[in-house]
């Protein structure tokens, strides 16, 4: 039987050890009061954007300010994006 629990250090699916993940700065996330969604390079930032829904618990507020972080890292790592708001997102 395989064991789901992860090891501190070990990959997770999105390539970022548990260490990785708990040493990166809180601005690197879209969503960094909870850590969430994870915006160091253009693999994640289309991720982000993917799962933009799936995160629970934040405000539209909050969302707006996670679409300005994921918008200029989709920039930074050349990551195309069409829509221009997160309200946008699914509507296509």
């Amino acid at each position: 039987m395989a064991s789901t629990k992860q090891k501190h250090g070990s990959k997770g699916s999105h390539g970022l050890s548990t260490r990785q993940r708990d040493r990166m700065s809180t601005e690197k996330f879209a969503f960094p009061k909870e850590r969430k969604e994870p915006l160091n390079n253009a693999s994640h930032v289309r991720n982000a954007i993917a799962r933009f829904d799936q995160v629970k618990g934040v405000s539209d507020s909050e969302r707006d300010d996670a679409w300005k972080r994921i918008k200029k890292a989709a920039d930074k790592f050349g990551v195309e994006v069409s829509e221009k708001s997160w309200r946008e997102l699914g509507k296509k």
